[in-house]
Parts: C-alpha cells; structure tokens; sequence
C-alpha cells in the first residue's frame, strides 16, 4: 500500500469487508488478474498484476491473506477480525491489518479497521501506522487514517475516500462487477485528489472465487 510515492487496491477491500455471521466454518479462495492496481485512489501497478488470497470464517470471525504482484516483488496482507449484522440489516465489523512487501517496494502498513453497513451503503474508517520510506524509515515513519464510504446496487458502486492524520488526499472510484461464465469480473473508473496520483484511471478485472 505505497501512499506516500503513491500506490495500491481494488474494490476487493480486504480491510472494510463486512462478514456476516455463519454457524458453519468455511475456507474460500480467490485468484485473479488487473489490468493494472489500484488501492484507495493510488495506482500501485502501470501494468497488469496477478493476485490471490485464501480466507476463513466461522461464527462471524474472520481471518485471511492475500497476495498481488507490485512492481518490485509481492505486496503481501494479512488480516483477520469480526463481523455480523443485526437483525434490522445494520451491518458491523471490525478487525486489523498488515501490508508487507517481500522487495523495496515499500516498508509495512498496519492499521485497525471500523466497518458499518446499512442497505445499500456502507462506511469504512482505517487508522494506522507506516514504517517509512525503506532506508529512511525512523526519519519518514507516519501515522495516517482513510474514512471511506460506499454506495452499492446491482453490482454498480461508488466509493468516496479521504486522508488524514499525517496523510493527504480524496479520491472517488466508480465501477461495475458482475459475474459471467462463473467469473468475477469488473471494470472501474478511479479519479485522485492532487496530493493523490492527480489523475483518472480506468482498470479491468477479472477473478474467481473457490470454496475449499
């Protein structure tokens, strides 16, 4: 999750995601491509990045890792915590997360993630800590937040997003995802702030999703 050079997702949101509360265990995994990668209005990739990730839950708790190709090496999250939703559809969760890169890419992000969700919307507050720019990490280490909010229908959404704490930044990301021929598949418009990439950018994807 490059934010300071600029980098990193998709609308995969490992650290939003709203779990609902099941009885049964349940191990899932995921595979896929993107025309090029972008996390939270940053673009992590100029080409196109191969990811995957293997996930489980039980009763509402929730652990996984998912990896994806980034310009130098593997960008690697680990992440896990809880979710479930009250019998009026308020949707609740929350849990943590850890960004490592096994080359020079970037140093680590670890971060507490807060979910809501109700109907159609959804809302996303992250809050947590980068070790630095890799050679200059005690000098550049940051503390950053990410509040973002999600509207969802029929497979359309959008995503507003904003910076804070030692971070800057807004970005919105506009996309549709459906599945065809027992594939995810989605394409997305994300348009940056100027303390962001300062552009617009429009990707592909295309996954699937395996239960184990």
């Amino acid at each position: 999750m490059k934010l300071n050079t600029l980098a990193a997702s998709t609308v995969l949101a490992l650290s939003a995601s709203m779990v609902s509360q099941s009885a049964f265990a349940e191990w899932s995994a995921n595979a896929g491509i993107m025309s090029d990668y972008h996390f939270r209005g940053i673009q992590q990739t100029e080409s196109a990045s191969a990811y995957a990730g293997v996930d489980f839950e039980q009763d509402g708790f929730f652990v996984g890792t998912w990896a994806a190709e980034v310009e130098d090496g593997l960008e690697v999250d680990l992440y896990g915590g809880y979710g479930t939703e009250l019998d009026n559809g308020l949707g609740m969760s929350v849990g943590f997360t850890s960004y490592q890169y096994t080359g020079d890419f970037d140093s680590a992000y670890n971060e507490f993630n807060f979910g809501l969700s109700y109907s159609f919307a959804s809302l996303a507050y992250s809050i947590g800590e980068w070790d630095g720019e890799v050679g200059n990490e005690a000098a550049t280490e940051s503390d950053y937040s990410v509040i973002e909010l999600t509207f969802a229908h029929e497979g359309f959404y959008a995503t507003f997003g904003k910076y804070g704490r030692e971070f800057d930044g807004e970005y919105g990301e506009f996309g549709y995802g459906t599945e065809v021929a027992g594939f995810d598949v989605g394409v997305a418009l994300v348009v940056s702030g100027s303390d962001l990439d300062d552009s617009e950018s429009l990707y592909f994807t295309v996954g699937k999703t395996f239960s184990l």
